[in-house]
């Protein structure tokens, strides 16, 4: 399982007033909608007039924004961050050079991942012209386990390292499609790891397919990140699916000979 902000600071000194931000922000974050004061005191339970300090901090630094109706949500900053760290990956500046150049990809949405304990990350989506169930966006994340960018990550790691990321317990599912037990999932990763690329068979959204293929960089030996396709399957023929599977692994070839692996 990922590290909390707990699990770190019993093993760091973390500065508290820093630690208590983070997990604010995280919290503005996750919600998706403005926070009032009172469910932000209960969720993070922080006493009203240190989180009430807190937030007027944030809010005055651009980090939070404050609604009229007093209600709490992320400001602008993050956003100015999240532009600088594009700007600076060259995982991203390679996956925006080289996901425009499949036609055979042009139609679907196309997604660049990364592994953040056991869920991905979705650093780019470059979205198609025909519409999915799910509404992939920069940011948002999935149980590793469900998705083919995630499979094709954990496939690049040892078993013994898959099992301390998920746990020996049920796995989470999003529809009836999903694996239940890592046995079942180490099976899955073994044809991924032999085939060199992932496939979500309706477990991230039904009637959706997906394939995942991992990317490597110079002195990295798991991968570093993962490209996957998303695409609708009704009226799937085994030759479009080939088509699919060779551009994903070819895009996937692309970065990971530009970042050197």
């Amino acid at each position: 399982m990922p590290e909390s902000v707990e699990q770190a600071n019993a093993s760091l000194r973390l500065v508290p007033a820093v630690e208590r931000a983070v997990r604010l922000l995280d919290l503005l974050a996750a919600a998706g909608r403005p926070l009032p004061l009172a469910e932000l005191t209960r969720e993070l339970q922080l006493p009203k007039s240190s989180l009430h300090g807190l937030l007027a901090t944030l809010v005055a630094l651009g980090l939070a924004r404050r609604e009229p109706d007093g209600l709490f949500g992320l400001g602008l900053k993050p956003l100015q961050w999240a532009e600088a760290f594009s700007a600076q990956s060259d995982l991203l500046r390679s996956f925006d050079a080289h996901a425009g150049s499949f036609a055979e990809l042009e139609p679907e949405t196309v997604m660049l991942a990364v592994l953040e304990g056991d869920q991905v990350v979705y650093l780019s989506c470059r979205q198609g012209s025909r519409p999915l169930a799910v509404n992939f966006r920069v940011g948002g994340r999935f149980p590793a386990s469900c998705t083919s960018s995630g499979k094709a990550m954990l496939a690049s790691l040892p078993d013994a390292q898959v099992r301390d990321i998920l746990g020996t317990g049920p796995l989470p599912r999003m529809t009836r499609h999903g694996v239940q037990t890592l046995d079942a999932l180490q099976e899955q990763l073994a044809l991924a790891r032999n085939r060199g690329y992932a496939i979500d068979d309706e477990e991230t959204a039904q009637g959706m397919q997906c394939f995942g293929a991992p990317i490597h960089a110079a002195r990295q030996p798991n991968s570093v990140g993962a490209v996957a396709v998303s695409l609708i399957k009704a009226g799937l023929t085994g030759q479009r699916r080939d088509q699919i599977i060779a551009a994903i692994t070819e895009l996937a070839r692309r970065i990971s000979t530009t970042l050197g692996g």
